[in-house]
C-alpha cells in the first residue's frame, strides 16, 4: 500500500454562541482547523486534524513530501509529521488492516469507556453555570475551566455547584498564576471546602518543586501539572524525586503521549490527556486512553466548544465517559459536507475587533488593558492582587467615541489604572 495523495483542508468551525466572546479573548484562533486527508492506492482514505494556532506540531510541506509515495505503516509513531498527518496515517492503516487505531499502539486495551471533561476558558460565573447545565444534559460529569485572578473563583464554583448534581466534579487550572505558595495555600484550602472540587492544575510555576511539595501537605485534593516536556518545567526525574504533584497532564504526538503515560503509570501517577480539537481529535484521545492505564482523570479535548464535530455520527458520551470507537482506524466517518461548508481561504486567521479589557475590583479600582496578553503579563509580574473575591473583567468594544479611543491608546502604551 502506498500513499498517493495528501490534501490539507483548512476550515473555520464556529464556536457555540455562549463561549464565543470568552474564547475570543485569547483562544479565538482555535476555530481554525486543518484537516489532512490521506489517500492510498488500495482505496483507503484516512483523516487527521491539526489546530495550527495551538497544536504541539504542525504538518509541514516537508513532512507531506516525506510520506507521499511511501507505505503509511512505515511512519506510525513518527511525531515529527505533525498532528494531522500522523493522525491520518493511523486512521488509514487501521482501515487497511480492519482494526481500530488503538490496536496499532502495541499495548493491551484496558478500558472501553474513557473519562472526558467539559472544558471552558476564563468565563464569568453566570455563563459557567449555563455551561454546566449543558454539560450535565450532554452526559458529562466533570468540568475543567480556567481560573484567573481577574475572575472570582469562589463565585464560579458556587454558581456551577448550584446547578449540578452532587456527583459533578470540577477541575480548575491557573496556568501558574497564583505565583507562589504563600498566595496559593489560602486559596486552595478555601476551595477544599467545596464538595465538587476535584483537581487543582498548575497553581504555581512548574519549576517551584518545593512550593508544590509544601502545598500538597496543606490541601486535600490532588495537584496536577503538565508532564515535563515542552512546558519549561523540570525533568520527570526531578518531579518524581521531589514528590511535588499527584498526577500529570499529557499532550503531544502519539509516541510522546504513550511514552509519558506509561512513565506516569510506572510511578503510580494518574493523568489526563489534553488533545484539543473537534470529533477527530477526540476520537484519537479515546484510542490513546483505551491503552494507557494511568489515563484515569477526565481527558480534555474541548469538543463542547465547537458548533460542529465534523462527524456524520457523533461520538458516544454517557455517564461522564467517551466510548472508544471499535470500527477500523479512528472509527469515525467524516462529514464531507461540513468540510465544504466551513472551508476557509487564506489567511487562515480569525479577525477580531479591538476591545478594551477592564478588570474591576470591589471598591471601584480598575485596570484597563488593550488585550489579554497584556493583562496576563501584568498579573504574572505580580502587579495585581491574586484571587480576590468579587473581582470581574469587562470587555468594551470600540464605539467610535473619543473617550474610548483615547483610553485604548493609553492602554496600548501600558496598563491604565483608574477609579470608579
Amino acid at each position: 500500500m502506498k500513499v498517493t495523495e495528501i490534501e490539507r483542508i483548512t476550515v473555520d468551525v464556529p464556536f457555540v454562541p455562549r463561549v464565543r466572546p470568552w474564547n475570543a479573548l485569547l483562544v479565538g484562533q482555535w476555530r481554525v482547523s486543518e484537516i489532512t486527508r490521506v489517500v492510498t492506492d488500495a482505496g483507503f482514505v484516512g483523516y487527521g486534524e491539526t489546530l495550527p494556532h495551538y497544536t504541539w506540531g504542525r504538518v509541514t510541506d516537508e513532512a507531506v513530501e516525506r510520506v507521499r509515495g511511501k507505505n503509511p505503516s512505515d511512519f506510525l509513531g513518527d511525531d515529527s509529521l505533525g498532528a494531522g498527518l500522523q493522525m491520518a496515517l493511523y486512521d488509514v492503516v487501521g482501515k487497511a488492516l480492519g482494526v481500530p487505531a488503538y490496536r496499532l499502539f502495541n499495548l493491551p486495551k484496558v478500558r472501553e469507556w474513557c473519562p472526558l471533561a467539559w472544558w471552558n476558558t476564563k468565563m464569568g460565573p453566570e455563563d459557567l453555570a449555563e455551561e454546566a447545565k449543558d454539560a450535565v444534559a450532554a452526559g458529562y460529569t466533570a468540568h475543567k475551566f480556567k481560573v484567573r485572578p481577574w475572575l472570582d473563583i469562589y463565585a464560579q464554583v458556587e454558581a456551577v455547584s448550584a446547578v449540578t448534581p452532587p456527583h459533578y466534579r470540577i477541575d480548575v487550572d491557573w496556568n501558574e498564576m497564583l505565583l507562589n505558595e504563600g498566595n496559593a495555600a489560602p486559596v486552595l484550602t478555601a476551595l477544599d471546602k467545596y464538595e465538587r472540587i476535584a483537581i487543582y492544575e498548575s497553581p504555581l510555576p512548574h519549576l517551584d518543586l518545593e512550593g508544590y511539595r509544601h502545598l500538597r501537605g496543606k490541601i486535600t485534593h490532588p495537584l496536577a501539572v503538565h508532564f515535563p516536556n515542552g512546558y519549561g518545567g523540570p525533568s520527570f526525574a526531578r518531579v518524581a524525586q521531589a514528590e511535588s504533584c499527584d498526577g500529570f497532564v499529557l499532550s503531544g504526538g502519539v509516541s510522546d503521549v504513550l511514552r509519558s503515560g506509561l512513565l506516569a503509570g510506572a510511578f503510580n501517577k494518574p493523568c489526563w490527556l489534553q488533545l484539543v480539537g473537534t470529533g477527530l481529535t477526540t476520537a484519537l484521545a479515546a484510542h490513546l486512553g483505551a491503552v494507557l492505564p494511568a489515563a484515569q482523570w477526565p481527558a480534555i479535548t474541548c469538543l463542547n466548544n465547537y458548533s460542529d464535530d465534523l462527524l456524520v455520527e457523533p461520538l458516544t458520551i454517557s455517564g461522564g465517559h467517551l466510548r472508544v470507537p471499535e470500527a477500523p482506524g479512528l472509527g469515525i466517518e467524516i462529514d464531507e459536507a461540513a468540510l465544504s461548508r466551513f472551508r476557509m481561504e487564506p489567511p487562515f486567521e480569525i479577525a477580531y475587533p479591538r476591545q478594551l479589557l477592564s478588570v474591576v475590583w470591589p471598591g471601584g479600582r480598575v485596570m484597563h488593558y488593550a488585550n489579554m496578553q497584556q493583562c496576563w503579563a501584568d498579573f504574572l509580574a505580580g502587579n495585581q492582587p491574586v484571587q480576590e473575591r468579587g473581582v470581574k473583567i469587562e470587555a468594551t468594544a470600540d464605539d467610535g467615541s473619543r473617550t474610548w479611543t483615547d483610553l485604548y491608546a493609553r492602554a496600548e502604551h501600558a496598563p491604565v489604572r483608574d477609579q470608579r
